[in-house]
């Protein structure tokens, strides 16, 4: 899926966009602009739901989590928290972290007094699943930064994976993305290949040779998700390491 903010990936090294949506959102600065704005919206969407876990972890009720984490997203859509912006602070992972940190420490009141929604601008979120997935989440209890990585990191490989089905379903391969799409998850058994050929009528080698390029596609696309929340490309593998040490007991 390569998005209006981005250039087509073969023309960057690696598969990588040239142009990632963080880039294009510190490249605008303070102005508003609409590729800034969308690219700043669409990374917030994906990216919400480990803002409110951490916001839990820190003792915050389910209601009062909702109401600081749409208030924190009301003001940093409105750009206050871009200004100022240094060289170093290249992963939005790690600057939307620090930034709600700071907004917990000094606008606790603020958001308090704020009603939800209110007329400031804000993001749709789900919330009524949101909960759900924080208590399923809580079962391993981690700090809440863990907690925040582990989140991103699960958020990041739900985007990889709806990008690559939105791909084959483009393609006329919808049928053949569900019945491949478990062998993507590391340590799948692969005695599964046969009983998965039988059912889509197809050879075993060919599904063999099906389920390879699926996940060289999968790498490519998760190579590129790690890049639209970078600065420098060169951080991509860094990145990685960082998000699936999280799951790391």
């Amino acid at each position: 899926m390569t998005s209006e903010h981005s250039t087509p990936a073969s023309s960057a090294p690696g598969g990588i966009f040239a142009t990632t949506h963080w880039t294009v959102v510190l490249a605008a600065g303070q102005r508003h602009t609409p590729q800034s704005d969308g690219a700043l919206e669409e990374l917030c969407r994906t990216y919400w739901f480990p803002l409110y876990a951490y916001v839990r972890r820190r003792g915050h009720s389910k209601q009062d989590a909702e109401d600081l984490t749409q208030a924190f997203f009301a003001r940093f859509l409105e750009k206050n928290y871009l200004s100022g912006l240094s060289a170093e602070r290249g992963r939005f992972r790690a600057f939307l972290l620090a930034s709600l940190k700071h907004f917990l420490a000094n606008e606790w009141d603020k958001a308090q007094a704020q009603k939800r929604g209110g007329s400031a601008a804000h993001l749709s979120l789900d919330w009524q699943t949101a909960d759900t997935k924080f208590q399923v989440a809580a079962t391993n209890e981690p700090s809440p930064d863990k907690a925040f990585d582990r989140e991103w990191a699960l958020a990041l490989l739900a985007k990889v994976i709806e990008r690559l089905q939105k791909e084959c379903e483009a393609d006329g391969r919808a049928k053949l993305f569900e019945q491949l799409k478990m062998f993507l998850m590391a340590g799948k058994n692969e005695t599964a290949q046969g009983e998965t050929a039988r059912a889509l009528g197809m050879e075993e080698g060919a599904v063999r040779v099906a389920i390879h390029r699926l996940r060289k596609r999968y790498r490519v696309l998760l190579r590129d998700e790690i890049s639209q929340t970078l600065t420098d490309e060169s951080q991509v593998d860094e990145e990685m390491r960082a998000l699936f040490g999280a799951f790391a007991t």
